[in-house]
């Protein structure tokens, strides 16, 4: 009885030291904190930057006729920054836009799009710009100069580039160190790249995205 009497004691104070045990462990750990970038640049620390791919949108807005403006998106983008907010004038951008991974609301017509006649995939998979030069106007804007390649044609173009956001990720993460995030703009003479005589007013690339710096521990 007495051995009895003991063993239920061993297992009421062990029952009543696990909780505190478990609470003092989750009191160790930091507390989540949802990110949220600021329009300061320099939160974004200097290194190299990678595009996101989950948080990339790169659109062709095109005259349709004169009536309206068609809007096509393009679903696989690669990209590769490297960035120092104290000398933004020696980054450097490079990226690739799968030609054959256009889109629109109209059935099968991006098909035909990818085709010969239009954009031809098949001979010119990639549409790339590479940079030149970095210009800041102000703390949130500024202009990147380069070259565009598309149909196997390249020319110079000007990108005006607006800072969204920039600071930490998710806190903690090994996934997500830094992240910068923009809006850029750019208008293309589609006759400079042997488009169809279809297109035959400018048509404006609009990319939305962010770069993301991995964690130290991750890179």
């Amino acid at each position: 009885m007495k051995l009895f009497s003991v063993l239920m004691g061993a297992a009421v104070a062990f029952v009543l030291t696990v909780p505190q045990i478990v609470c003092a462990a989750d009191a160790a750990k930091p507390a989540f904190v949802i990110p949220h970038g600021t329009s300061d640049i320099n939160k974004a620390i200097a290194g190299n930057y990678t595009l996101d791919p989950n948080h990339i949108s790169v659109q062709a807005r095109v005259s349709h006729l004169g009536f309206s403006i068609s809007v096509f998106r393009f679903g696989t983008v690669e990209g590769k920054l490297s960035w120092d907010p104290a000398n933004p004038a020696k980054d450097t951008l490079s990226t690739t836009v799968k030609t054959g991974s256009i889109e629109t609301n109209v059935p099968n017509f991006a098909t035909e799009l990818s085709g010969a006649q239009y954009l031809d995939a098949a001979k010119y998979p990639d549409a790339t710009f590479v940079s030149t030069a970095f210009h800041q106007t102000d703390a949130t804007h500024g202009t990147v100069d380069g070259t565009f390649t598309l149909r196997g044609v390249t020319k110079p173009v000007t990108f005006e580039v607006t800072l969204v956001g920039a600071g930490p990720g998710f806190a903690g993460s090994p996934e997500m160190g830094h992240v910068i995030g923009v809006h850029a703009e750019t208008k293309i003479n589609p006759q400079d790249y042997a488009m169809s005589s279809f297109f035959v007013e400018p048509i404006a690339l609009v990319i939305d995205t962010e770069f993301d710096r991995k964690a130290a521990n991750n890179k």
